[in-house]
């Protein structure tokens, strides 16, 4: 017999303050943070809409709200008919009010993204790209694999970090995330498994489970990947066709992979027959000085190691250019099986990245002074306004991998947002409902962005996960 809640039973458990405001999204984040504590058991069927409204003294419009905002965050499901049951989400599914797809101007400090301002010198590689422009439209203006420029520039790069390159072992794509989703497409079939950190970048999970693979989630050890045991395990018993790792900066935690480890993650795939997803996006973000890491496409032998890179993050979150590196002839096959995306990335764009190559040390230069006082200021004020917070500070990347004492971070994350704050609560990068102790907090933002989100965060954990206050506007200097 399915386990059932009468109106009266869950309005004790709910206890909400009946002076909250909105007073359905309060009722949906109490039932949501029920859910996710484990008070309020999984498919457990909820009171009727007007039985619960008269339970808590409240219009039936209202329950009818909050239901239907619980519905599209996956916390709840229905059937015409039959009723409402508790659920949990898709961990790597982004339900409609999500920040990381809600790209609405509401006017709260962006702290859920990770995206960086422009660097000083893209105004004159614009400007430069728009000089070159002309001559291109003598030909047929667009290239499957990328346009030669750039392709030479991404080259030269990986050789000089130590993997000699050359341009056919480059595609170019429309964004890091547009290379993951051509490898898995590539690699991947329904019921393969794929090997993830936990946590990890959350599209990531959201394409493995739209491509229909069996996730095997790793834990990222608090230290990093000094030992490999857990993943080189984790890949010989799921006999794991694919495995996506970020041994650079890891997002969220920042962890930054040694090049032992690199190499004993390489032979181990090359034991166990698992082709390696390396995402690089964060490689160039180095903030302390520390010996360099070699590419860990430098320890492959057998063309497993599939290595994808992204423009957005050295040089600006706006510049849609991501690259794969890999085998020559893999480059052809992804430039195949592109064409039923978009057969080409923009040309304006890749001319300005191949002119932002020339000067990539500057910019490395420029982008760690920033990035490294963003980070001390935020350490800093989390330490002196959350002492009980703890977390390492990481030597790059763009953002510091909190551990909470409490509350749980999607309640705090409702809480900031009524501080006029977004947060990305620790789940998004979780598998399966986890990690709701933890919260990631970009450092890729001013310094006084970051000094007036960490007092509004203060601020709500004092009022608490209810809190009701409205947002302060934002002045035009945030």
């Amino acid at each position: 017999m399915d386990r059932y809640l009468s109106g009266t039973q869950l309005a004790r458990l709910l206890a909400i303050d009946p002076a909250a405001r909105p007073y359905y999204r309060v009722l949906a984040r109490t039932v949501r943070s029920l859910v996710l504590d484990g008070r309020l058991p999984v498919r457990v069927r909820m009171p009727a809409e007007r039985h619960l409204a008269e339970a808590l003294g409240v219009s039936r419009t209202t329950v009818t709200s909050a239901y239907d905002l619980l519905r599209e965050q996956g916390y709840l499901e229905s059937r015409q008919g039959a009723g409402s049951w508790t659920a949990l989400p898709d961990a790597g599914s982004l339900g409609a009010d999500n920040p990381w797809i809600a790209a609405v101007d509401d006017g709260l400090l962006p702290l859920h993204a990770a995206a960086p301002s422009a660097i000083s010198s893209l105004p004159d590689a614009i400007a430069a790209a728009a000089g070159q422009y002309p001559r291109y439209t003598l030909g047929m203006g667009y290239d499957p694999v990328g346009i030669a420029p750039l392709r030479q520039a991404i080259a030269a790069r990986y050789t000089a970090r130590g993997v000699a390159t050359r341009p056919e072992q480059i595609l170019v794509t429309t964004g890091a995330q547009q290379a993951i989703h051509l490898v898995t497409a590539m690699l991947l079939s329904p019921g393969d498994p794929m090997l993830l950190e936990s946590p990890t970048y959350p599209h990531v999970i959201g394409l493995a489970r739209m491509r229909g693979a069996r996730i095997v989630p790793v834990g990222v050890p608090d230290e990093g990947w000094r030992d490999l045991d857990l993943l080189t395990c984790a890949m010989r018993q799921s006999a794991a066709r694919l495995a996506y790792v970020i041994p650079d900066f890891q997002n969220p935690t920042g962890h930054l992979m040694d090049d032992t480890a690199r190499a004993a993650l390489a032979a181990a795939a090359r034991r166990y027959g698992t082709t390696l997803v390396v995402d690089e996006s964060w490689g160039e973000l180095a903030i302390d000085k520390g010996p360099e890491v070699t590419p860990l496409a430098a320890f492959d032998t057998d063309g497993r190691v599939i290595t994808i890179g992204s423009a957005s993050k050295l040089w600006w979150g706006g510049l849609r250019i991501g690259w794969i590196r890999t085998t020559a002839a893999t480059v052809r096959h992804l430039a195949m099986l592109r064409a039923s995306v978009d057969i080409a990335s923009p040309l304006f764009e890749q001319l300005v990245v191949a002119g932002l190559f020339e000067d990539i040390e500057e910019a490395r230069t420029e982008r760690a002074r920033l990035l490294g006082a963003s980070r001390d200021v935020l350490a800093a004020e989390l330490a002196a306004r959350m002492p009980d917070w703890s977390f390492t500070l990481p030597a790059g990347g763009g953002s510091i991998w909190v551990r909470l004492s409490g509350p749980t971070a999607t309640a705090l994350a409702d809480a900031a947002a009524c501080q006029g704050v977004r947060l990305a609560p620790g789940q998004w990068f979780g598998v399966d409902g986890t990690l709701e102790g933890r919260l990631r907090l970009p450092f890729t933002h001013p310094p006084q962005v970051l000094v007036e989100a960490v007092r509004r965060i203060a601020e709500a954990r004092i009022r608490g996960a209810y809190g009701t206050r409205p947002a302060e506007p934002l002045t035009p200097a945030l």
